[in-house]
């Protein structure tokens, strides 16, 4: 816990402590921090929350693939982004979309 209400005093604190940040903020989207550099993302728009259970993992399932496919940073938080949207919109953890073409349409 880094003592403070300050989010961008937070997230500055812990950065210096780990090779890779990454803050997730639900509908403002997230950040990472890497080597210093700070990238940030907004949240996808969806047309209805439905359920968030599974919308961290999901988060995370598309952040970690973008590292496993050496994308930049920004890339990989917009892929995280992508698959928590689309989990949201419906009930249950797991995705009903085709989530690569959703990225692959989003980032190409």
């Amino acid at each position: 816990m880094q003592q403070t209400d300050d989010f961008d005093e937070a997230v500055a604190k812990t950065a210096g402590k780990v090779p890779t940040l990454v803050v997730t903020r639900s509908e403002k989207g997230a950040i990472a921090v890497k080597d210093g550099a700070r990238s940030e993302v907004a949240a996808e728009p969806i047309d209805k929350l439905v359920d968030a259970t599974g919308a961290g993992d999901q988060f995370a399932a598309g952040f970690l693939q973008g590292i496993a496919e050496g994308r930049s940073v920004g890339d990989c938080l917009t892929m995280g982004a992508i698959c928590a949207a689309e989990v949201i919109q419906h009930v249950g953890p797991r995705p009903e979309a085709d989530l690569k073409a959703r990225i692959a349409e989003r980032l190409a």
